[in-house]
């Protein structure tokens, strides 16, 4: 199984443009102990040839510009390599680039019913591209099932939802409730060595269920949003936790890094990283402490193979 991290900021993106924090100051002169981001997708594969999207950013144009033209374009006039998209949930920053993808024909996207209904009820998405290609819907199954190319074949993974507690899109703040259905991660094995990735970019709560799920991965691509719960107010660009913007933090009694630490993980990697986040600068303690614990920071065009 092959792994493209192809953005691993969170929205916004890294430097942010209307931000002048220090991280995107930094990013935007040039550190060279912070480097620039795109929002949060991935790309993965069984053979290198037949690819799926987990998540579609609105970055996602420069992202599929920047990878090898090898890996996901063909030498023909209008093709593409891309099978599906996996979405994890209906946030604005994981599901624009479906509408770059519009050139394309009929689009084939993975997402609970939930996420369905926020993008056709709340953003008018889904009718938009129906302008266009269309959307093919398949609901991620909750057992490990083939996913399948767009012409019904086998690709060579299997995959499933892993039900996560996650938080409607603020597009649709008062209209539905919290709970099962609105974020999910992905499951997805590589069906002739049986390597396994664990995607899981978005947790608001690392419950017990969602702990149980976290050894049974090769490769963990996690929720790296925020360093600490009240990082937005300190630095006074917002006014949200990161509790409420649907995120648990890294440090902390209860955060992420020390919950995932003792895991027995080949690789665990942090992903959608918020532009305040400091793990973000080369060389500081925060960085440092994710490195000593085990951790690794993700990065744009990061490529894994299990």
């Amino acid at each position: 199984m092959r792994i493209i991290l192809l953005g691993t900021a969170a929205g916004g993106g890294l430097p942010q443009w209307n931000c002048n924090c220090s991280n995107c100051r930094g990013a935007r002169t040039g550190s060279a102990r912070i480097a620039p981001r795109t929002q949060s997708s991935a790309a993965v594969s069984a053979d290198g040839r037949a690819w799926f999207l987990l998540n579609a950013s609105p970055d996602l144009r420069v992202q599929l510009e920047s990878v090898p033209r090898s890996r996901l374009r063909t030498k023909a006039v209008r093709s593409t390599r891309i099978e599906a998209v996996l979405l994890t949930n209906a946030d604005l920053d994981h599901t624009l680039g479906l509408l770059l993808m519009r050139e394309g024909g009929k689009i084939h996207v993975h997402a609970t019913p939930q996420v369905r209904t926020a993008l056709t009820r709340g953003i008018s998405l889904a009718p938009t591209l129906q302008s266009f290609g269309g959307i093919l819907w398949t609901k991620p199954p909750g057992k490990l099932s083939p996913l399948l190319r767009r012409d019904g074949s086998k690709s060579g993974l299997q995959y499933q939802a892993v039900n996560v507690i996650g938080k409607p899109p603020r597009f649709l703040k008062g209209r539905q409730s919290n709970g099962f259905g609105h974020s999910i991660g992905y499951r997805i094995v590589d069906e002739k060595n049986g390597g396994r990735l664990l995607f899981l970019p978005d947790i608001a709560v690392l419950d017990g269920r969602t702990i149980d799920e976290l050894s049974d991965c090769d490769i963990l691509l996690f929720d790296g949003t925020f360093w600490s719960e009240d990082e937005m107010r300190k630095l006074g660009v917002g006014s949200l936790s990161a509790k409420q913007m649907g995120h648990v933090p890294i440090s902390g009694p209860q955060g992420s890094l020390k919950q995932l630490a003792p895991f027995q993980v080949t690789r665990k990697i942090y992903t959608h990283i918020n532009n305040t986040n400091p793990i973000l600068r080369e060389g500081s303690p925060e960085s440092t402490a994710v490195r000593v614990a085990g951790m690794e920071i993700g990065r744009d065009g990061m490529e894994i193979v299990i």
